[in-house]
Formats: structure tokens, C-alpha cells, sequence
């Protein structure tokens, strides 16, 4: 009789972690794919080498700057031509698909200067575009990212309920067996 609690209890604690894994799977862990363009700031009419890694199928890249282009799923770069007619010292976002993960990348066009509100004028430099302050968005990044605190504390009390259920349910057998 004993070993029948034991096992209830084991698979209550295991069903406990089983319903925490899919609101883990479902914040998107797209840790493995990763995308960059190089150069970051280039001319109009220049090419750009897109790469993404990670990825099990095709990727495609589009932007507002150049045709939409397919890596195919064998390999990890492609070409792009950037529009002739680009705006110079404009920031447009070149954004990577793999199924249904995807990431962004800002694309800077030389010359002018930038064209983005939310980055601040600089007058040191009137004649450069301004650098990017921020990284690659690559992602989520690391195991903090998409914290929500409502789903970690519901999976720590699933997971504390079944271990003080077992715990409370073996005790109660070995004080039966005891007395």
C-alpha cells in the first residue's frame, strides 16, 4: 500500500513540472537562432552579407532597403543589393524569418545624418551617422529573458504542493506503519 502513495505522490510531483514545461516553451526559445548583417552601415547600391545560423529551414530577410531574399535551409548567408534610392543616413530594420521565430536587425545607410527619432541629434558629429546605442536584436537573450514573475510563481507553488504532498503523504504512512 505504501508503494501505491509513494507513486501517487511521485507522479503528482512529476505532473506538477510537466505543467510548468509548455509556459516555459511557450515564452519562444529561439536561443539557437541568430541572425547579423555585415557591413552594418553601407552606401546605397552596395551589398550587404545577411547571416543567420540556427535555423533547420529556410530563413527569409526582408526589408523596407532591398528586395526580400530566402536562405535556403543548407546554407547560412545570402547577398543583398541595398536600393539605390536608399535615404541616406537612415536606419531601416532588416528583420530574419525562421518559421516562427524572427529578429531584427538595424541597417544603417551612410552619409547624411540619421533618421531616427528616437535616438538623440549629436553635434559632435554632423557629418557621420550616428552609431547604433544598442546591441543586435538577436533574440531574447539568455534565460531571463520574457521574466514574468505571475508564471514563475505559479510554477514554484505547483511544484512546492506536489513536493509537500508527497513529503506530507509519506510521513502520514510511516506514522500509520510506526503506531
Amino acid at each position: 500500500m505504501r508503494a501505491i502513495r509513494v507513486a501517487s505522490a511521485a507522479l503528482l510531483g512529476v505532473s506538477a513540472l510537466a505543467m510548468t514545461a509548455p509556459a516555459a516553451q511557450a515564452q519562444g526559445d529561439n536561443s539557437g537562432f541568430w541572425a547579423t548583417v555585415r557591413p552594418t552601415t553601407v552606401a546605397p547600391g552596395e551589398h550587404v552579407r545577411l547571416r543567420a545560423t540556427g535555423c533547420e529551414q529556410s530563413v527569409t530577410v526582408s526589408s523596407g532597403v532591398f528586395d526580400t531574399v530566402t536562405i535556403p535551409r543548407w546554407r547560412t548567408t545570402a547577398w543583398a543589393r541595398v536600393d539605390r534610392d536608399a535615404r541616406r543616413g537612415a536606419v531601416y530594420e532588416v528583420s530574419f524569418y525562421c518559421g516562427t521565430f524572427w529578429q531584427s536587425v538595424d541597417l544603417t545607410i551612410a552619409g547624411g545624418r540619421p533618421d531616427r527619432p528616437d535616438q538623440p541629434d549629436r553635434p559632435d558629429r554632423p557629418d557621420r551617422p550616428e552609431q547604433p546605442e544598442h546591441g543586435v536584436r538577436a533574440g531574447e537573450g539568455g534565460t531571463l529573458a520574457g521574466l514574468n514573475l505571475k508564471e514563475i510563481g505559479l510554477g514554484a507553488a505547483l511544484i512546492t504542493a506536489a513536493l509537500g504532498t508527497a513529503y506530507h503523504l509519506s510521513r502520514r504512512r510511516t506514522e500509520e506503519d510506526g503506531s
